[in-house]
């Protein structure tokens, strides 16, 4: 934790997904937005494969994944459908590395994390992995190394960068309250331990060698202390859903050196408020905390609430350029 917290994130960058199919306009959009702290865009418009759970199942090693009426279900050998993943996440890193030529700081590449992912993915019987502790495990171990291959790869292609990884997970609250449902609807799959929840977390942060992991997460009651003593170097949020309750355990993130992700431009079109107005909240918050203000740039990175993959091509553009504003106002003013 404290090599992670002296590690020097940038003050805005994106969550992961792009609208639109266009690998290089993607590439093109996000280094030019975000000039000190890139991230490979992911363009789920492209159909399976592309998507987030597809995309990372074809990250797995001896595990394979296909698309099937009810979702991607796991398989014997690779098919089409791994071929596909594999092929587009090709294209997308050949187009990032086109757009990062000689460049020198933080890079963020995304994945889903064991517990969405067991969440997602369906057994032969159709169940989600989540409901078979064994496939649970052996899911985290393909993920861990799978994704050293990935970060290795990327290491390779930019070679100037600081890696980054950030683990998508949108379902882990609803792992940890067994509010994930069976295939049949009716019921919901038991809650899985807090222990066993942070054990393979911790595992998986681990794949990336000592260098830094952002957790996302856009659902309600992210749970940071648990994500903290998992390894998680910064935690990503949705801000609007933060509540007061929240206070305590954000004021020891952040003087445990935690670096907070905020979510403060909506992920959708709609009007975008003048950049001081979109970190009226983080002001605030920080004030509410008793923190000192000059330690809002070191202690926050600003980004949209959530991927932009729902936005028009227009809206994301506008998006990443308010993020970036925001944060100058944040740090030209943090009281």
């Amino acid at each position: 934790m404290s090599e992670n917290s002296q590690f020097s994130f940038g003050p805005a960058t994106g969550i992961g997904s792009m609208p639109g199919g266009d690998a290089r306009e993607a590439a093109r959009t996000v280094t030019g937005s975000f000039e000190t702290f890139p991230h490979l865009p992911e363009l789920p418009a492209r159909g399976p494969g592309a998507d987030m759970i597809g995309r990372t199942a074809g990250l797995l090693v001896e595990l394979y994944a296909r698309v099937e009426p009810s979702g991607w279900r796991l398989g014997d050998r690779p098919g089409r459908d791994t071929r596909r993943a594999r092929s587009w996440l090709g294209e997308d890193l050949d187009a990032l590395e086109e757009f990062t030529q000689e460049y020198r700081g933080p890079l963020k590449v995304q994945a889903v994390g064991p517990w969405t992912l067991a969440a997602a993915l369906e057994l032969r019987n159709g169940e989600a992995a989540l409901s078979d502790p064994g496939a649970c495990r052996d899911l985290a171990a393909s993920l861990a190394e799978g994704l050293r291959l990935h970060l290795a790869e990327v290491r390779r292609r930019v070679p100037g960068a600081r890696i980054v990884l950030q683990l998508d997970e949108p379902s882990l609250t609803a792992v940890l309250r067994g509010q994930v449902r069976t295939a049949s609807g009716y019921r919901t799959h038991r809650a899985v331990d807090r222990q066993i929840v942070e054990a393979t977390l911790r595992d998986v942060v681990g794949a990336h060698d000592g260098g830094p992991v952002v957790v996302h997460s856009c659902a309600p009651d992210v749970p940071f202390a648990l994500l903290r003593r998992a390894g998680a170097a910064a935690i990503s949020f949705d801000f609007s859903l933060l509540t007061e309750r929240d206070d305590e355990v954000i004021g020891e993130a952040v003087e445990g050196g935690t670096r907070l992700f905020a979510g403060v431009v909506p992920g959708t079109d709609g009007p975008l408020s003048d950049p001081g107005g979109s970190v009226m909240g983080v002001r605030t918050l920080w004030r509410r905390l008793g923190l000192r203000p000059g330690l809002l740039p070191e202690a926050v990175t600003l980004t949209p609430a959530c991927g932009l993959a729902g936005a028009s091509p227009e809206y994301a553009r506008r998006a990443l350029a308010h993020c970036v504003r925001a944060a100058r106002s944040l740090a030209d003013n943090p009281e």
